[in-house]
C-alpha cells in the first residue's frame, strides 16, 4: 500500500507541476508543451490565471518532494474538484484526465486522513 500511495503522490505532483508550468508557457505567450483547454484559459485570465498555475507548482513540488504533503492535497482539493467539473461540463475533450486528478485526489486525501482529525473537530478551541 505504501507503494501505490506513493506513486500515486508522484503521479499526481508530475501532473500538477506540468499543468502548473504548462500554463506559464501560455502566460508568457509561448506554445504549450501539453495539451491545454482553450476554454479555460480564456477563463481564467490575468491574476487567477497567475494564482492557479503558481499553486499547481509550489503543491506539485510539494507532493514530489515529500514536504508539507497533507496542506498541498489540502490546497489542491478544490482546484482538482473545478478541473474535473469544468471538463465535465464545459469542456469534454480533457475529461480523462480530470478524472485522473480527482481519483488521485481522492485517494491521497483518503490515505493521509489522520492528518486531518484534527480539523473535523465539531468544537476548537486555541491551546
Amino acid at each position: 500500500m505504501r507503494t501505490t500511495i506513493l506513486l500515486c503522490r508522484l503521479l499526481l505532483g508530475l501532473i500538477f507541476l506540468g499543468a502548473g508550468f504548462n500554463g506559464y508557457l501560455v502566460i508568457f505567450g509561448q506554445p504549450p508543451v501539453f495539451p491545454t483547454s482553450p476554454p479555460a484559459m480564456e477563463f481564467l485570465q490575468g491574476y487567477l490565471l497567475v494564482l492557479v498555475k503558481t499553486v499547481e507548482i509550489v503543491c506539485g513540488l510539494g507532493l514530489l518532494l515529500n514536504f508539507f504533503v497533507p496542506l498541498s492535497l489540502v490546497i489542491l482539493a478544490p482546484v482538482a474538484v473545478n478541473i474535473l467539473t469544468f471538463h465535465l461540463f464545459a469542456d469534454p475533450s480533457l475529461l480523462p484526465l480530470g478524472i485522473i486528478v480527482f481519483v488521485l485526489q481522492c485517494f491521497l486525501l483518503w490515505a493521509y486522513r489522520d492528518h486531518y482529525k484534527s480539523l473535523l473537530q465539531p468544537k476548537a478551541f486555541p491551546k
